[in-house]
């Protein structure tokens, strides 16, 4: 037998099978320049173990998040000799925790315990939606993964304070927001000043993304600690201020708490309904009218108006 019969060769079917790719799609990457022409043997196309380990890359590459467009980039710069460690590495590095928080686990009667004993299906729902809570599939009783154990202890804090849980999963929404643009300031401000030099060459050389995931990992608890010094500072001085506010005399009395009706009109109450479902109307009405009061309080408070003493 020669040393070139010895070698594994499959048809696209076989190919197909190995790979875990269809037929269809190994035809789209050779369309795209993705995957080499395979030899011809006669009337029929061979492939070879070249043609399954550039078709496992490609799995690789998109379970990591990269395009097709971008995955012939990188596959151009492995085939001209420059590497794939490096860029795959700073791929490893950006995607990996960026907290040392371990996750756990939870069961549904767990979790109803810790808020009040009471099943409350559309809490459940929203902390999923949100991601607090993860399901666990294929368990004989219902648990769930919490990728935030402290996250979920802060709205159990919070629910024994007295919140509502449509109030904590709104608060959450809302600072969920304003957090992912302090992240993308933050990536903006080091992209310019510290990763651009890494990233000139697209894709990157491979020494260049070796440094970049360096630095990544020098970098990655420096948002956290800003944010943490900052929140602290404004915290002691909001806090106190807002002492002093309702220490005043002339601080607005707090209402009774006897309930009072109000009328909204027909197209908010519908609107709403359209959002939430009839049974969720007064739950986020009530969220809303605390979210603005609070949003109100803090323009008060951090006005530049004196505080009367």
């Amino acid at each position: 037998m020669s040393e070139q019969s010895a070698q594994p060769e499959y048809r696209i079917e076989d190919l197909a099978h190995q790979s875990g790719a269809t037929v269809r799609t190994i035809r789209a990457y050779q369309d795209r320049g993705l995957l080499p022409r395979p030899e011809r043997r006669g009337r029929s196309n061979v492939y070879g173990d070249a043609h399954l380990a550039r078709l496992r890359q490609i799995a690789d590459l998109l379970d990591r998040g990269y395009t097709l467009a971008s995955i012939k980039e990188l596959l151009e710069a492995w085939d001209t000799g420059r590497g794939l460690g490096g860029v795959l590495g700073l791929v490893a590095e950006v995607q990996g925790p960026w907290t040392d928080e371990e996750a756990a686990r939870i069961s549904r009667a767990e979790l109803d315990a810790r808020f009040g004993g009471t099943p409350d299906e559309e809490a459940i729902r929203e902390a999923v939606e949100l991601g607090v809570l993860e399901r666990l599939p294929d368990r004989e009783t219902e648990e769930y993964r919490v990728p935030s154990p402290q996250e979920l202890a802060v709205a159990a804090e919070l629910y024994a304070a007295g919140v509502p849980l449509a109030a904590i999963t709104g608060h959450l929404r809302e600072l969920r927001g304003q957090v992912e643009h302090i992240a993308s300031r933050f990536l903006e401000f080091t992209t310019e000043y510290v990763f651009a030099r890494y990233l000139e060459h697209r894709p990157p050389t491979d020494a260049d993304a070796a440094e970049a995931a360096t630095m990544v990992r020098r970098l990655r608890p420096l948002a956290q600690q800003t944010v943490d010094a900052e929140l602290a500072r404004a915290m002691q001085r909001l806090a106190t201020r807002h002492l002093q506010l309702h220490l005043s005399p002339d601080a607005p009395k707090a209402p009774d708490g006897d309930p009072r009706p109000v009328t909204l009109p027909a197209a908010t109450v519908r609107a709403v309904q359209a959002m939430v479902g009839p049974e969720g109307v007064s739950a986020f009405v009530a969220a809303a009218t605390e979210r603005e009061v609070h949003k109100r309080t803090m323009d008060t408070l951090t006005s530049s108006r004196p505080i009367s003493e």
